[in-house]
């Protein structure tokens, strides 16, 4: 068999370069940049949220493999998610054609992160030298790979630790899963260059106003878990005392399941007060909704991917917890995070409700309120020009 260049650019199909023989008279784009060196496939489904908090290991995998080629196995909803990451070389979907060319590939390390039977089992499918996070054992059952994945898998398992004991960030718990340095790095979301003009035009059609500190408001959350959400009268309260400060202004932030509660809210408001107020479309996809997201200051949203969303952008999150666990959540030192000590049964991850929603009843608002004024009134790098 004939060797062929170990370079990202060479596909066996045609030439890298024009004209230009690899075969014969060798490789015009050897770098670090497009050695294949360490090969790396992630597996990190379609758990939103989960898909962009594991983008945080891609800074220490670099670290310890400075060359080498990443590939990353999501579904259709996530993709969004990975484009323009510098640190990817090549996303895959799930679906039968992409993961029959993942069977027949070799990789040197195998991270998959998910807990999820479907993840697991295909994990076993692939050809890596080194298997990291969960595979499926063989009764069928979602297993650690090695001992570094063992405080991950119980945290599964063991509700009193991952309720009541649990002090690591789900970034700094992915990131001993995969047996990695952990650094506290940041989320990797980055707007292309049509997608920073499309901001740029917004602003211009909507007379954007930099001298105003602008509030989002991401309103839902997924339908999996409806109740990571307040009430609409909830919002109506938050966004009436807040607009009563001539210096705010409010940006409504959502995806599709929740337009019609967007709109309920946005209607409520007199003609004149919708003057401050940004509706922004909920129709658009993801990556639209990131765009409309960079335009706030300060991000107010439940956990959800809105949150993560906000936390990759490098927002302000003000981020409020009822089922869901705050400890796994990292606002890296901007914003801050409400949620109910008093209450037993908070965290749950219940879908279902057995004490009408007292967690989200017990949100405080006025907290919420307060925490926006001081970080508006003490922001020192708002532009006033």
């Amino acid at each position: 068999m004939i060797a062929v260049p170990r370079c990202k650019k060479f596909s066996g199909y045609k030439p890298c370069i024009s004209y230009h023989n690899c075969l014969k008279n060798g490789c015009q784009l050897d770098s670090i940049e497009n050695r294949i060196g360490t090969k790396i496939l992630i597996i990190s489904l379609d758990a939103l949220g989960n898909v962009v908090l594991n983008t945080s290991i891609l800074p220490a995998i670099k670290r310890k493999f400075p060359e080498s080629t990443i590939y990353w196995l999501t579904k259709e909803n996530a993709k969004p998610i990975l484009e323009n990451n510098q640190f990817i070389d090549r996303v895959y979907l799930w679906n039968e054609s992409e993961r029959m060319i993942l069977k027949n590939m070799e990789f040197d390390y195998l991270y998959n992160g998910d807990k999820a039977i479907n993840a697991c089992a295909f994990a076993n499918e692939i050809n890596a030298t080194t298997k990291k996070g969960f595979v499926l054992n063989g009764d069928g059952v979602i297993y650690p790979a090695d001992e570094d994945a063992l405080y991950n898998f119980r945290m599964g398992i063991d509700d009193k630790l991952k309720f009541r004991e649990n002090k690591k960030s789900g970034s700094q718990i992915i990131t001993e899963t995969f047996g990695l340095d952990y650094k506290r790095d940041e989320y990797v979301f980055n707007f292309t260059e049509l997608e920073l003009k499309f901001i740029d035009d917004f602003k211009l059609q909507n007379n954007f106003d930099r001298t105003k500190y602008h509030i989002g408001f991401n309103t839902g959350c997924s339908n999996l878990f409806p109740n990571k959400k307040m009430t609409v009268e909830q919002h109506i309260f938050l966004i009436t005392e807040l607009l009563k400060n001539s210096y705010l202004k409010i940006v409504l932030l959502g995806g599709r399941e929740d337009t019609e509660r967007n709109l309920e809210i946005y209607e409520h408001f007199s003609k004149e007060d919708r003057k401050r107020i940004v509706y922004t479309p909920t129709n658009l996809g993801l990556r639209s909704g990131a765009c409309f997201m960079s335009l706030c200051d300060v991000v107010i949203t439940g956990d959800s991917f809105g949150m993560h969303l906000a936390i990759a952008l490098k927002k302000f999150v003000i981020a409020w917890f009822g089922l869901s666990c705050w400890e796994e959540i990292d606002l890296y030192n901007r914003g801050e995070k409400l949620f109910q000590t008093q209450l037993e049964c908070s965290p749950c991850w219940k879908k279902e409700c057995p004490y009408n929603l007292e967690c989200i009843q017990m949100i405080d608002l006025k907290k919420i309120i307060n925490i926006v004024i001081r970080y508006c009134l003490t922001d020192p790098h708002k532009s006033t020009t």
